[in-house]
């Protein structure tokens, strides 16, 4: 029997609920970046809301967790007080000799007193790039990007961390947050699904890292293909390489979709891609393959925002949990007509 349908998911706050993994290590990563400067005790514990890291990260424009973390530092540098130091060549050292001569007191404050303050200083600042947080965010692991570098000792841990890498861990020994993700999607939903449709997966995450969770879970057997992060800058190395141009790949590009598009298009009638990000929407929207756009709203703590941020970007579906999105599948409702319930 022909497949009904092509089904292509995104893993974070889709397949996996990433509330206490990367957005947690967003929130560390910026604690720790601070660390030893002065009046570095009276930041709040924990530093802000995730509720608030979850509106700024609906925002769009940031490819993945490492921006996020790149944004949300940037906001809260807008509160330090202290000259920064640009002289050393050392990125580490840099930072620290920045660090400790800067004073976090106002942005204690501002913290402490504020319900939303990623939130409000966004708004009021924009997406503000400073230049030394910025000089700490060129490069890669192991070749000056120490922001990122935090991020993924935390993420990974430091056993997974040195063995991705092959450099030892500079600031964090403990074990991965990675390990404290867990499914959103029952087997039984996607062993469903996958009997009438091909099932695939599109995300930012590195090859590594969703890799993990797919073994962890169990859940490979049910996905024909799993496009990620890698197969993104993989293209964009090749056409810098032939013409000399840089391009992004990364959502809400649609290069990922119509990848996975292209390679089952002669085997199935529709095209679906569920997503819980605007980019996502955006990226459906723009495919080759015009696939049907799917905000979820099963992670999200602020769904009523989350349904609206989504129908802006093009959805033309929002479910609350995948019983809905078997419904979809199954019934081939005509999407306009179902869209136009929410708008």
């Amino acid at each position: 029997m022909k497949p009904q349908g092509l089904i292509v998911f995104d893993m974070d706050g889709v397949i996996v609920d990433v509330s206490g993994s990367y957005r947690e290590t967003v929130r560390q990563t910026a604690g720790l970046f601070f660390a030893e400067a002065g009046s570095w005790q009276d930041l709040p514990d924990p530093l802000f809301p995730l509720t608030d890291l979850a509106i700024v990260k609906q925002s769009g424009g940031l490819n993945n967790d490492w921006d996020l973390t790149f944004l949300v530092i940037n906001l809260l540098f807008i509160l330090v007080e202290g000259l920064p130091e640009h002289n050393d060549p050392n990125p580490w050292s840099r930072h620290t000799k920045t660090i400790r001569r800067c004073d976090v007191a106002a942005l204690a404050r501002f913290l402490n007193s504020t319900k939303r303050p990623l939130t409000t200083l966004l708004e009021r600042n924009g997406k503000r790039k400073h230049e030394f947080i910025t000089g700490l965010y060129t490069g890669d692991v192991g070749s000056g990007n120490i922001i990122k570098q935090i991020f993924q000792e935390i993420y990974l841990g430091k056993d997974l961390f040195e063995s991705t890498y092959g450099i030892p861990a500079k600031v964090y020994y403990e074990e991965g947050y990675i390990n404290r993700e867990r499914l959103l999607v029952g087997t039984p939903i996607l062993e469903g699904l996958s009997k009438s449709n091909i099932l695939a997966i599109a995300t930012g995450r590195p090859k590594a890292e969703a890799d993990y969770p797919l073994d962890f879970f169990g859940l490979r057997k049910f996905f024909s293909s799993v496009i990620t992060l890698d197969d993104c800058l993989e293209e964009e190395h090749r056409i810098f390489e032939q013409k000399n141009i840089n391009v992004s790949f990364s959502k809400p590009d649609p290069y990922m979709l119509d990848v996975v598009a292209e390679t089952f298009k002669s085997q199935v009638s529709e095209f679906y891609y569920i997503g819980d990000m605007p980019d996502d929407m955006v990226a459906a929207a723009r495919s080759m393959a015009e696939f049907v756009g799917i905000g979820i709203l099963i992670s999200s703590s602020e769904k009523d925002a989350l349904r609206q941020d989504l129908l802006r970007a093009g959805a033309d579906y929002i479910i609350d949990d995948f019983e809905e999105l078997k419904s979809i599948v199954e019934s081939k409702h005509d999407r306009s007509s179902y869209a136009f319930k929410f708008k």
